[in-house]
């Protein structure tokens, strides 16, 4: 693996290699909702939601992190040799991984600026291989360019199976995960060949309506959604609006996943949090307990869709000396039992119904997508 500084043009290909720009389809980019140029034309940034409604949220924590790459990756089958990349990375970034086959072959950990980092890939000697590049997730990252060399063949990755949509906080963003593929979530969804996207905002999970709508038109066929946390922390709800906000936020959903599992996973526990006041006057336990019974409100209301997971039996006090870096996070190791705990719930959570023949065009647009 090389790295250098990236002039200001690339001199010419060789007639062995083959630049491709970021929207080339052969590419097979996942995890993403469109693209952002940049203003001087040099690189597009793969989003993970779209950006032209940004500044409803009031925050411009919230708007850059909504640009961060996280469960952003591409993929290609190949037999390349090589894999040489273009990027541009804004600070307080996190390692680039790249696997092959499945298995992690290389992780970058380049810092900011403009970079062309080269990968040896396994060529043609086993055949094509499945070459998959996830970008950092705790940082912006734009792509310039992903060159190929020495190959014979370049096809895009087969993108199929379930459509795992993930939502919160810096849990599921996943502060202190090894690197982007070894997130639960990246974990959980490559465990079982499902297709991953991540909205994970760390410190930014308060049910913003404009995540509620991002959720509601994107393609998903599971929905797992992480509250509480930060609304505990930062005292942003009471007794009285937690419960019908958490509701709301559902219903928003719902309008464009009538049938779409849907799981609500309450707080992991936090030992000096569990029975600490806010400054709204709730402990933590209160705030699960809280978002709990939102959802059993809606399971009354007939929402057979709707599922509960308790975050204190998936992450127990007990467990927490050995589960976080700091009393909250996961640590790299952390993240793999969360993924081998919340995975095993999921892939008990039955697939929404087929639409019965002739009503298929009266679904939602998210969902037939």
């Amino acid at each position: 693996m090389s790295d250098s500084p990236l002039p200001a043009a690339a001199g010419p290909e060789s007639a062995a290699a083959e630049r491709l720009a970021p929207g080339d389809p052969r590419l097979s980019f996942d995890g993403i909702a469109g693209w952002e140029r940049d203003g001087g034309g040099r690189a597009e940034l793969p989003l993970r939601m779209p950006v032209d409604r940004l500044a409803t949220a009031m925050s411009a924590n919230f708007s850059r992190l909504a640009r961060a790459t996280a469960g952003v990756r591409f993929a290609v089958r190949t037999d390349a040799s090589e894999l040489e990349l273009e990027v541009e990375n804004d600070p307080g970034g996190s390692p680039l991984d790249v696997r092959v086959d499945g298995v992690l072959a290389h992780r970058w950990t380049g810092g900011p600026g403009r970079h062309r980092i080269a990968f040896p890939l396994p060529g043609a000697g086993g055949g094509p291989a499945e070459v998959e590049v996830w970008l950092p997730h705790l940082s912006i990252t734009r792509i310039a360019a992903v060159t190929l060399r020495g190959h014979r063949q370049l096809l895009a990755a087969e993108r199929t199976g379930r459509r795992l949509l993930v939502h919160g906080s810096s849990l599921t963003h996943c502060m202190y995960a090894a690197g982007p593929s070894e997130s639960w979530p990246a974990l959980v969804a490559a465990g079982r060949g499902w297709r991953l996207r991540n909205l994970g905002f760390a410190g930014e999970a308060y049910l913003d309506p404009l995540v509620a709508r991002t959720i509601r038109d994107a393609p998903a066929d599971l929905i797992t959604l992480e509250l509480g946390i930060n609304a505990y922390i930062r005292g942003a709800f009471t007794a009285r609006s937690w419960g019908p906000a958490v509701c709301g936020f559902l219903d928003t959903i719902r309008d464009g996943h009538p049938h779409t599992p849907v799981v609500v996973l309450t707080p992991l526990s936090s030992p000096e949090r569990e029975r600490a006041v806010n400054s709204a006057g709730l402990t933590l336990e209160d705030t699960r307990s809280l978002a709990a019974e939102a959802v059993r409100v809606l399971q009354r209301l007939g929402d057979r869709a709707l599922h509960l997971l308790d975050g204190s039996a998936i992450a127990p006090v007990t467990d927490a000396e050995r589960l976080y870096a700091d009393g909250l996070h996961p640590t790299a190791a952390g993240e793999y039992v969360l993924a081998d705990r919340i995975g095993a719930e999921l892939a008990n959570i039955p697939p929404a119904p087929e639409p019965t023949p002739g009503t298929g065009g009266n679904a939602p647009a998210a969902e037939r997508a």
